[in-house]
């Protein structure tokens, strides 16, 4: 068990018992005595309200709470690397965003798992190419998010151009590029666009509701079904 679960689960125990001695919180966490005490120490170091009365136990003082957003320390890696990653990929928006939850994250964080956010060794490097592929992101979340079409003009890696209609649905990352889940309405099908090759993106007034069935979900199905009979994970973009 990894120092700063332990501690979290010490203060759990405490929370749970009016008093209580290091023997017993020895055998519930199966740790030695040496180590209640030094943990003990930590907490109280770390501005958590442990009272120590000798002869009768450890107990917190009364009306102490933990925040009520808690994690454990893989949870917390997670977190870090995956704020990370969306400040390093994504747009210039969803990067603040990234780097403001986290700040609000480590301000309600006790001490010691605080320390494990601030330590986490885990790292997302942002290349010269990611902003030229995350070009444009900000408003297909937006159109995603609030159901309304686009029109843009799209050059596919052949190099062939086309104007094009669609619904945005979802936006993917696949660690070297976006792609935009759409319907497209040239094709009357379910598409793959590259951000960083559309141009002149416009977000039209009409939203669409998905109440003929074209969703998210149907592009999934759709594109399961696909690979299934292409018997590859290629994924037809912006054809």
């Amino acid at each position: 068990m990894r120092r700063a679960d332990r501690l979290f689960q010490l203060v759990q125990l405490l929370r749970n018992k009016r008093m209580t001695t290091a023997d017993l919180i020895a055998a519930e966490l199966r740790i030695s005595k040496r180590t209640v005490y030094r943990d003990i120490a930590d907490l109280q170091r770390s501005g958590i309200p442990v009272r120590g009365e000798a002869g009768v136990g450890y107990r917190l003082e009364r009306g102490f709470e933990l925040p009520p957003l808690t994690f454990n320390s893989d949870e917390i890696e997670a977190l870090v690397i995956g704020a990370r990653m969306a400040e390093a990929f994504g747009d210039p928006e969803m990067a603040r965003a990234a780097r403001s939850a986290m700040t609000k994250v480590e301000a309600v964080l006790p001490g010691p798992l605080r320390r494990v956010l601030q330590d986490t060794a885990l790292f997302a490097p942002a290349m010269p190419w990611h902003a030229e592929r995350a070009r444009g992101l900000q408003l297909l979340r937006q159109a995603t998010a609030e159901r309304r079409r686009l029109s843009f003009a799209y050059v596919r890696a052949d190099g062939e151009s086309s104007e094009r209609v669609v619904r945005p649905l979802g936006l993917y990352f696949w660690g070297n590029a976006w792609s935009l889940a759409a319907w497209c309405e040239l094709r009357e099908a379910y598409r793959n666009f590259r951000p960083d090759r559309m141009t002149g993106v416009q977000v039209l007034h009409e939203p669409f509701d998905g109440a003929d069935g074209i969703d998210l979900a149907g592009y999934v199905a759709d594109l399961r079904l696909r690979r299934d009979a292409e018997d590859h994970p290629a994924v037809r973009v912006g054809v």
